[in-house]
């Protein structure tokens, strides 16, 4: 499909399940940056990209105060690392990937030669060492994609440093809950996406400028969030990423804090995290009736907050996060309203924030 066609034809709903189960691994995440870029073209006055992908949208590209609402477009993925004489493949990680998870998954393997389609491989339960239950690793988990030769293996385009997603896609639970693989953090592009759709539909004409920055790279170290903080040089930010749902089998709210998938955005207290930005998003989210929970970070939030808040001469930053389940994994759960309240106290916020706000702790 022409991507150029996406802007005309491409409704709200289209337009999440393409760019969910569109892949953008860290690295490569170019298909995916252009479905994002062609949706909101009718909502914003201008955008950009910079030399690694990170694309941006802009309202009001000449006012001198310049607020950031921002995602992370990367999805966690695999490498080719080491082909075998009989065919087999051996992987190594392009960010978090899961080892436990791997076994009989269903992986894309993107070659120049287009996609070629694999399968982590994995022997019988009854047919294992001595009966015991062998644990996946890294040095054991591999993909069979049906050749029995390493040249056999390499005529269908396959070499050390192809990239491997999960072939999952995104479907519904219950009618409540959206999940699949990707969501971290494409929703959130999906997120800040509808944001400013809402601005441009509303006919508010806000006063400074709104860069709308989907980040490459953030899977490895907040990466594609340091380059563009230092090209837009904004005046503050909001970064929207998930976190933990809690309520899950085997996590330790103790540890964790206590967070709910469908009890609202969940807005986070840490060093990085801008304390009277952060009162202004909870005050906001008060006055609107907007439901959110709180949790807190230890040194940083391992988000691209950090990214933003610690550049240039230091940026006020906040972090409005939406619960997940399973990240990490092929069947990434959210919660529909906890989407739609992201995307609605972003968009209240914004449309009440006063750019002559002094963000000084000290006068």
């Amino acid at each position: 499909m022409d991507h150029g066609l996406l802007t005309i034809i491409m409704d709200q709903n289209t337009f999440l399940y393409t760019y969910l189960n569109n892949a953008s691994p860290t690295g490569f995440e170019a298909s995916g940056q252009q479905i994002w870029l062609d949706y909101i073209k009718p909502y914003v006055d201008t955008h950009f990209t910079d030399n690694y992908g990170t694309a941006v949208g802009v309202i009001n590209p000449d006012a001198p105060y310049k607020m950031v609402i921002e995602a992370h477009a990367d999805e966690i993925s695999w490498f080719v690392n080491y082909i075998k004489d009989d065919g087999y493949i051996y992987v190594r990680r392009n960010g978090g990937s899961d080892h436990m998870i791997a076994p009989s998954m269903r992986v894309n393997i993107h070659t120049d030669k287009g996609i070629v389609p694999g399968v982590f491989g994995w022997p019988a339960i009854h047919v294992r060492k001595d009966g015991k239950e062998d644990t996946p690793t890294l040095d054991n988990i591999f993909i069979d994609v049906g050749a029995r030769s390493k040249d056999e293996v390499e005529e269908l385009g396959i070499h050390v440093g192809c990239v491997i997603t999960f072939k999952d896609e995104l479907t519904e639970l219950n009618g409540k809950f959206y999940s699949g693989r990707a969501l971290d953090n494409r929703i959130g592009g999906y997120m800040i996406a509808q944001v400013v759709k809402k601005i441009k539909e509303s006919g508010i004409q806000l006063p400074f400028g709104l860069y709308v920055v989907n980040a490459v790279q953030e899977e490895i170290g907040l990466r594609g969030a340091e380059m563009i903080a230092h090209n837009i040089k904004p005046n503050a930010a909001i970064i929207t990423d998930v976190c933990h749902d809690t309520t899950a089998p085997m996590y330790n709210k103790i540890t964790s804090g206590d967070q709910t998938a469908g009890k609202g955005p969940v807005l986070t207290y840490g060093a990085s995290v801008h304390k009277k930005l952060l009162d202004l998003i909870i005050d906001t989210a008060k006055k609107k009736d907007i439901p959110f929970q709180r949790s807190a970070a230890s040194r940083v939030t391992g988000t691209d907050t950090d990214a933003f808040a610690y550049s240039n001469e230091g940026v006020p930053s906040a972090l409005i996060s939406l619960p997940l389940k399973y990240m990490h994994t092929t069947v990434e759960t959210a919660s529909k309203s906890d989407i739609e309240q992201v995307i609605n106290l972003m968009y209240e916020f914004l449309i009440g924030f006063d750019p002559s706000f002094d963000f000084r702790y000290v006068v």
